[in-house]
């Protein structure tokens, strides 16, 4: 199965595990709640849908890589304790808490999150003196004499052997505890988280037009050459960086992530071609309206790899775009329950700059908490940042013109809120008129043709320019849709989104 897949399967089980009867009692008990064993290739993403089921689910991770810990630290450190009997006195060999179950009680404390994945990497590759210890904790969830808190779901995750000189496979006894998942590595998956994570558009466009390139592990007289997903979104981090300071993407700098020659090379070629590429075609002028004659020529003429790599720049220019209008919205949707609140305390004849103090310690809390949980997703981070940070800005204005009263108080505040919502207005409209560019440029350039079966499918399937598109409109897309007889293909995909909860 693909990462995907494995995700939506562990989701469910996770669910599963933690469902209670009308006693509280967990309806599948404990001893039978297998850890799930994810089993792939490095890089392809384990741990991070991990980190995204957590999030999505609402409650904490604990992670920890398996191949760092010897007994001491995953058992706990002897000890001698003095006990009694009927008056006889004997000294016993105890072990203290092992480090990975402690960290489960100290995030549940910090966090006050009672519920979570202990998620362990590399699970095939402990030490030889632990190895005889995790049958012990794969039945039972007990390291040493300390017992994985009840609600606390094991999910485990290990290379094969053809991977990892280090690996020493498990023998059925243990297996037989296990719920086994083998994941191989699937650019499509890949693809819509990449575009999610803003992946650099050239590496999306060199891997549309070769997908082989994506994961590859082999064998030559030279060593082992190898491509992993990692290495691709750790290259496009760099990439970006590279860019925004003017610096030149080298063959050398692509080789350090990319451990196969010819790939290097070959996408070190590509690259300087889509930096011609979008240095010729003024992506930005296209989708103010202003598109140069000659770029319309001239992609009327070109072949399939040109007309790709200009589909790429402009829908990932406009989806960025898109994806940022939707975090402002949740930003200004959020200042807004502040506000109400704020409102029902003044209401309740509370003081407002007390009551907005308040609301910053508690919007701080709920986020500390959720970071220390490791269930709070980069998107939700930046939001509750925003926020905070506009809540404090509210604060210090309050205070340096010396407002006490509640009236002159949601006065002043009310209009720092109409600014950020004329902002948001203002860049939902500049994001339309993006949207209605491009689909006039594809017209006007390529008509009906594979372009613009590309867009609207685009358009469909991408959640966010889903979500923009049905909150706001967009006639170019309607009309072309129905036009082309896309429309129940469209639906379909968008019923297919809602049912895997995208």
């Amino acid at each position: 199965m693909n990462i995907k897949q494995a995700k939506e399967y562990i989701k469910d089980s996770v669910k599963l595990y933690l469902k209670k009867d009308e006693d509280g009692e967990y309806r599948i008990p404990i001893i039978r709640q297998r850890p799930i064993f994810l089993l792939g290739a490095p890089g392809i993403g384990k741990t991070a849908v991990m980190e995204q089921i957590a999030q999505e689910l609402g409650i904490a991770i604990v992670s920890y890589s398996m191949t760092h810990h010897t007994r001491q630290s995953a058992l706990g450190l002897p000890f001698i304790a003095h006990k009694e009997f009927e008056g006889l006195s004997y000294d016993v060999s105890e072990y203290t808490m092992s480090e990975i179950i402690a960290s489960v009680y100290d995030v549940m404390s910090e966090s006050g999150i009672k519920e979570g994945i202990l998620f362990l990497d590399e699970i095939n590759c402990v030490s030889e003196t632990l190895a005889p210890s995790m049958l012990q904790f794969l039945q039972y969830k007990v390291f040493g004499r300390h017992k994985v808190p009840d609600g606390w779901v094991i999910v485990t995750a290990g290379n094969p052997p053809e991977y990892n000189k280090s690996v020493r496979e498990f023998d059925i006894v243990t297996l037989d505890r296990m719920k086994i998942l083998e994941v191989e590595a699937d650019y499509s998956v890949w693809k819509e988280y990449a575009k999610e994570r803003n992946i650099h558009t050239a590496i999306l466009n060199y891997l549309d037009m070769k997908k082989e390139d994506f994961y590859q592990v082999e064998t030559t007289v030279r060593g082992r050459n190898y491509i992993t997903a990692r290495g691709w979104e750790d290259l496009s981090a760099m990439m970006l960086l590279y860019e925004e300071e003017n610096m030149t993407v080298e063959e050398s700098l692509i080789g350090q992530y990319i451990r196969n020659p010819r790939v290097v090379k070959e996408f070190g070629a590509y690259y300087e071609l889509y930096l011609k590429y979008r240095k010729d075609y003024r992506v930005e002028e296209i989708l103010s309206g202003k598109a140069p004659a000659k770029a319309g020529e001239r992609a009327r003429k070109a072949g399939f790899d040109e007309r790709l790599s200009l589909m790429g720049m402009l829908t990932d220019r406009v989806w960025h775009d898109i994806r940022e209008n939707m975090e402002q919205y949740d930003y200004v949707s959020g200042i807004l329950n502040h506000m109400k609140q704020l409102k029902n305390a003044a209401a309740d004849e509370r003081s407002i700059p007390k009551s907005l103090s308040e609301q910053i310690q508690g919007r701080q809390k709920g986020m500390d908490a959720l970071m220390k949980a490791g269930s709070l997703s980069d998107k939700d981070k930046r939001k509750y940042k925003n926020i905070i940070r506009y809540l404090i800005g509210c604060e210090k204005e309050l205070r340096q013109e010396g407002i006490e009263d509640n009236d002159e108080a949601l006065k002043l505040m009310k209009a720092r809120y109409d600014a950020e919502a004329a902002a948001y207005k203002e860049h939902t409209r500049e994001v339309k008129d993006e949207l209605h560019y491009l689909f006039a440029f594809v017209e006007d350039t390529f008509g009906r043709g594979n372009e613009m079966l590309v867009l609207l499918t685009e358009c469909t399937v991408n959640k966010d320019s889903a979500k923009f598109i049905s909150m706001y409109g967009c006639e170019e897309y309607k009309r072309y849709n129905e036009e082309m007889m896309v429309s129940d293909r469209a639906d379909s995909i968008l019923e297919e989104i809602a049912r895997l909860e995208l």
